[in-house]
């Protein structure tokens, strides 16, 4: 089996940024992190051990000199110790375990030092949807001339529309091909655009790097999971808003604030963090209705929304995406990342329903226990950790 994973920015920009605020914040916590097929896939026999396999190939991906000088020259904000840091990391398949069930059901765990560990989820998610599709023998249904022009398509549309847009599409793609082909036509698109509408980037840094295109994110709910295990829901989210700063002193602005829902958000979210932060983004939830509630968190705390951007992010496509632009940019910037259905969209093919959580946490190593913690979101079924666990968190935020 060929290498899948072979650069090692071949990963999503907020996982560089979190690991930078997590050495600079919290450099001593321990996790540990849990696979999750919402779709309950039956895997192919053997399809954990060639996992494994494929995580023991990482550990010769290392960072090149091309890789730093490209994000020192378009992500300004993250401080240069960080890349001394990112020549000396090495990945260990110590870190994982991975097997199957009777059933060939997949479970994926990690756990060791959270600056280690947190720059293998996007990586490790983008190898078992590929790795799916090439041991089901469904690759020679991707027809990439045809994923070309129904990418220039999509970015047409969402063009025209004047939607602002970028690819958020690594951990579940198809393979790098289909995300590659999908960013090259958008691109081209965009070339032959002048107006409102703009496509902006993708979150993946190596492709942004090879079609010389801005990288773009901020961060995970894990970073708020994390932090909400070691000190506790209710300030979960000054806590991070407040270590965010300390990093990178009001760049990376936009907020995810749904990690335990948007009520204890909305108490921590005061006049002060919401002029720091650019913006938030929208990830769960009705669109239209989390749209409401922060319009009128702003509007409450004297602040115009329509100053404000929101990136929406919710499980989008192009038509979800035009519907909320003519809508959300009365009362906002609105923007878009877009992510399985720019990269695993092809005729035939179920995109596979995939995430790894960070389901505990200690504050140091020397701790002889974890706290559990998970996600609540906006959507019931977006909800991941153990059932116990949700329903302490629920009942902590007076929300069971």
């Amino acid at each position: 089996m060929r290498q899948i994973i072979t650069h090692f920015t071949d990963d999503d920009l907020y996982k560089f940024s979190m690991c930078c605020a997590v050495i600079d914040n919290f450099p001593r916590a321990q996790v540990k992190y849990q696979f999750v097929d919402r779709n309950d896939t039956v895997y192919p026999e053997g399809f954990a051990d060639e996992l494994m396999n494929q995580v023991k190939m990482l550990e010769n991906v290392v960072i090149t000199d091309e890789e730093i000088e490209f994000i020192k020259r378009t992500c300004s904000y993250i401080p240069h110790w960080f890349y001394n840091f990112l020549k000396g990391y090495r990945y260990s398949a110590d870190w994982v375990k991975a097997w199957q069930d009777e059933e060939r059901h997949l479970h994926v765990e990690f756990e060791g030092c959270w600056s280690d560990t947190i720059l293998l989820e996007v990586k490790v998610l983008a190898i078992i949807s590929e790795l799916y599709y090439i041991m089901t023998n469904q690759t020679s249904l991707f027809d990439y001339d045809d994923y070309y022009k129904k990418s220039y398509l999509k970015a047409e549309r969402l063009l025209e529309a004047g939607c602002i847009f970028s690819d958020f599409g690594t951990r579940r793609r198809a393979s790098l091909k289909a995300e590659e082909t999908a960013i090259r036509a958008m691109k081209d698109c965009q070339k032959t655009w002048q107006r409102e509408g703009k496509f902006v980037g993708t979150s993946n840094v190596y492709l942004a790097m090879k079609y010389n295109l801005i990288p773009i994110g901020t961060m995970a709910h894990e970073f708020i999971c994390a932090i909400g295990g070691m000190y506790g829901a209710q300030m979960a989210n000054h806590l991070a808003m407040d270590a965010w700063r300390n990093t990178f002193r009001g760049a990376l602005g936009t907020y995810l604030y749904d990690t335990f829902g948007w009520n204890i958000f909305s108490l921590n979210f005061s006049k002060d963090f919401a002029n720091l932060f650019s913006g938030l983004r929208v990830d769960s939830g009705d669109n239209f209705e989390q749209l409401k509630k922060i319009v009128d968190k702003y509007n409450s705390i004297g602040i115009d929304s329509r100053s404000k951007q929101v990136i929406f992010s919710n499980a989008l496509n192009t038509d979800r995406a035009i519907q909320i632009q003519s809508f959300a940019k009365h009362y906002c910037r609105p923007s878009f990342g877009i992510g399985t259905h720019f990269t695993n969209d092809f005729e035939g093919i179920e995109p596979m329903n995939i995430v790894i959580k960070l389901v505990a946490v200690k504050i140091t190593e020397s701790w002889p226990y974890y706290n559990d913690t998970c996600k609540l979101s906006e959507d019931t079924g977006k909800r991941t950790g153990k059932p116990n666990v949700i329903k302490r968190y629920l009942e902590t935020l007076h929300l069971a």
